[in-house]
């Protein structure tokens, strides 16, 4: 699926600050499933669903060597590599232990059963757009 800048524009007051653009609809993503977002000489997004209807987006690419996340299982609220089995959190783009890594986050909108990324740099890229990646606390750290 191919987004479409013309369409950009805030969803809400609380969330005016960003640049929502309109991908699909939470429909089109099967449950327990992903679309992927592709952009001109940009980096692909993996959009999730999961089986609760949450839906998630991911720099569509494993931390450890480039998997398409796209292509792997979700359960719960993760999904699995298809090239080496690692899980990815999709909530926060963290590998689950022991696996170290992080795919980055998009901020994702679901309204009236559309779903928004914010894309503030379309078109350039993703070098600087995504939610970094939280740097994981050590066991007992508060």
């Amino acid at each position: 699926m191919h987004i479409n800048p013309a369409n950009a524009g805030a969803v809400d007051a609380k969330h005016a600050d960003r640049a929502w653009t309109p991908v699909c609809a939470v429909e089109d993503i099967p449950r327990a499933g992903s679309r992927v977002v592709k952009r001109g000489g940009a980096d692909d997004i993996a959009v999730f669903r999961a089986w609760d209807d949450q839906v998630f987006a991911l720099l569509d690419r494993c931390p450890h060597k480039g998997g398409p996340l796209s292509a792997g299982l979700v359960h719960g609220h993760a999904v699995t590599c298809p090239l080496h089995g690692w899980t990815i959190d999709l909530a926060d783009g963290q590998a689950q232990a022991p696996d170290q890594g992080c795919s980055h986050r998009i901020a994702v909108q679901v309204e009236d059963g559309t779903v928004y990324l914010d894309l503030p740099d379309q078109g350039r890229g993703l070098a600087q757009s995504p939610e970094p990646c939280a740097t994981p606390q050590a066991a007992g750290s508060a």
